[in-house]
């Protein structure tokens, strides 16, 4: 999808999206459509339920008057309510209405109205981020696609006066486009493609962009000690990778210390030996969604020249049931040297994380940490599809994290940690088990994980099991990965750490 900025003239061609005022209070563009339609618009408005509420679509095709092929009335509800993130959701509900209608090309009419609280230049850039986000597809392995069913919009344009201003805004929110379609690229493709040196390769291609890169392999990880991590992958053929990406933007000395993202990279899980059920098991091709983040992520920041310093771990591994293959009850030494009894090898994402964890806070000294996971079915259970779960050590950290999952219509919930759910993951046999009792299963995991953060280390760690992956699409977010967690902590360094 090419987004394009001009001037304000209605084009002679395609499609027309202006916008339409809570209450039915036309905007400058529609009220010119309407003249030129003789009153088309006012008409088609008083026989619908069209009265202009936030995200409201009115079609009219083919109006008598104009030489373009459709209009689409966007509703605005009340101008002084829109959020960035309600102009992204505009921007990305006007392909989504016109993506398949035939129109090549759509114009969205930026006017000026009272009331927005966005100068125009910002609202448009927005709607072209949306827009652009919204047009995501992944059909790389559709061979016999029919012509009707493949989208027919490639470009929008978006008009209003000083394009100038809103290509320079759009241009960084490109950059972050980008690295939310690398993420719903990787957590789209299947494990017989995408397995840890594939997947360690995919990252290696940040390298043009200034990203520094760095692969361990089994042998590596077996000398520091990453017992745990290397437990997990012993059953597979694919053989594990620990992903380092640093990014060292910062423009003054005395930010050296990095930020820190750490990304749960199981590029198939299969539960292992305590196997899960056949029903809905291709669904963990994605279970690779952490660190799909921080690579989606690393190439944002890297992109837009973020000025902060990121270093971003990936843990890869397969996990998968054979005759090597990790057993209940098995106990292995993690490299902070505490011991883990493992109760169940389908609890393997903590595994994994715990010497990544390790690992970056003894060799970077992170000044924070966030780790990403689809950790837990828990989660979905206590928070649906809709808000990541959101644990951490620093009350600061997570307000911050939260606050920029507002913003960016990223939602994460805070969920408790205390000693009484810590408690449920101690063992008879080593320091820890891998797994509590069915009560509480998404804080009992995070609870393990905060076993291997430093004290001092503010952290925090978000359960993205139930928004990695979407069966129903949203305005900026088509079905299938939706690379939830890019924009969010995008967002959360440009607030927080940018120098």
């Amino acid at each position: 999808m090419k987004i394009s900025f001009g001037l304000p003239k209605l084009p002679k061609t395609g499609a027309i999206a202006a916008g339409v005022a809570e209450g039915g209070k036309l905007s400058p563009t529609a009220q010119e459509i309407d003249k030129l339609t003789q009153g088309a618009v006012k008409r088609a408005i008083k026989g619908s339920r069209f009265t202009g509420k936030k995200g409201q679509l009115l079609d009219l095709v083919a109006p008598a008057g104009l030489a373009a092929e459709r209009v689409l009335l966007v509703g605005l509800g009340r101008p002084a309510d829109l959020q960035d993130v309600d102009l992204e959701n505009l921007g990305g509900a006007v392909v989504g209405r016109l993506a398949t209608t035939g129109v090549k090309e759509a114009a969205i009419m930026v006017d000026v109205i009272e009331g927005f609280a966005a100068k125009p230049a910002q609202r448009a850039a927005r709607y072209g981020f949306g827009a652009l986000l919204a047009a995501y597809r992944f059909d790389k392995y559709r061979t016999k696609e029919k012509p009707d069913s493949k989208p027919s919009l490639a470009k929008v344009n978006v008009l209003l006066r000083g394009p100038a201003a809103a290509q320079k805004a759009f241009a960084e929110m490109e950059k972050v486009a980008e690295g939310v379609f690398l993420t719903r690229n990787l957590v789209s493709e299947p494990a017989n493609v995408l397995f840890p040196k594939s997947l360690a390769a995919e990252a290696r291609k940040l390298a043009t962009l200034g990203v520094k890169l760095q692969v361990l392999g089994e042998k590596e990880m077996k000398r520091l000690g990453m017992g745990a991590l290397l437990g997990v992958a012993q059953g597979s053929a694919n053989e594990p990778q620990l992903l380092i990406m640093r990014w060292d933007g910062a423009a003054r000395a005395k930010e050296k210390r990095p930020i820190a993202f750490v990304g749960k990279g199981v590029t198939f899980d299969s539960g292992g030996i305590s196997i899960k059920p056949a029903a809905n098991m291709e669904d963990m091709k994605w279970d690779m969604g952490g660190a799909g983040v921080v690579i989606g992520l690393m190439k944002a920041l890297a992109g837009r020249k973020a000025k902060v310093n990121a270093v971003g771990i990936c843990g890869l591994v397969e996990n998968m049931p054979s005759g090597t293959a990790q057993r209940p009850g098995d106990i292995v030494t993690s490299m902070s040297g505490q011991t883990v009894e493992v109760i169940n090898t389908d609890a393997e994402g903590r595994l994994v994380l715990a010497d990544a964890l390790w690992y970056v806070q003894e060799k970077f000294k992170p000044r924070a940490i966030v780790d990403l996971a689809t950790l837990t079915g828990a989660i979905i259970v206590a928070l649906g599809h809709e808000y990541a779960g959101l644990f951490s050590n620093d009350d600061t950290l997570a307000e911050r994290i939260a606050a920029a999952g507002k913003a960016v219509g990223e939602p994460a919930w805070r969920m408790p940690l205390g000693d009484a759910y810590d408690k449920a993951i101690d063992s008879d046999a080593a320091d820890m088990k891998n797994v509590g009792n069915r009560a509480g299963g998404s804080i009992t995991a995070a609870q393990f994980l905060q076993r291997f953060v430093q004290k001092g280390t503010a952290w925090a760690h978000l359960d993205i099991a139930g928004v990695t992956w979407s069966t129903k699409a949203k305005s900026t977010v088509p079905k299938g990965g939706t690379g939830f967690g890019v924009r969010l902590l995008d967002r959360l360094v440009a607030e927080h750490y940018e120098s």
